[in-house]
């Protein structure tokens, strides 16, 4: 928590947002991809 600040100071506010928006977003695209790649597999079904 101590390096965070320093860190939101020198980088600015949105700029860390958005890094942790996109660090959430990213996980859930690697589900997206798993379902799409098991897609063929349980239409087969």
């Amino acid at each position: 928590m101590e390096q965070l600040i320093p860190f939101i100071s020198d980088v600015g506010f949105p700029i860390v947002v958005t890094l942790y928006l996109l660090h959430r977003i990213e996980a859930k695209l690697d589900t997206v991809v798993q379902s799409i790649h098991s897609l063929p597999e349980r239409m087969n079904s």
